[in-house]
């Protein structure tokens, strides 16, 4: 399976539930738990979902544009950790 298809149906698959965990995806998605987790950090890295603990879950799309706007705007005066949007202090 080509990766692309892989991150569909994983994301789908998130994306119909509240929240899901690893074992319990591996066990829907009967693929090779590898290629699994390969795709679960394409997933997280392109800011579409978010990893909680044991618990995977599709993030909305405000959350994926705040996310992506933090990640790549200059000098923004907040960032977010943890899913939390904090307030940078000012050094100076």
């Amino acid at each position: 399976m080509r990766d692309e298809d892989l991150d569909w149906l994983v994301y789908r698959r998130i994306a119909d539930t509240n929240g899901i965990t690893a074992d319990d995806l591996f066990a829907c998605i009967r693929q090779d738990p590898a290629a699994v987790e390969a795709s679960l950090k394409r997933l997280e890295r392109y800011l579409l979902i978010e990893r909680t603990g044991a618990l995977i879950r599709a993030l909305s799309l405000q959350e994926s544009l705040v996310l992506c706007y933090c990640r790549h705007a200059r000098n923004l005066p907040i960032y977010v950790e943890n899913g939390v949007i904090r307030v940078k202090k000012n050094d100076g």
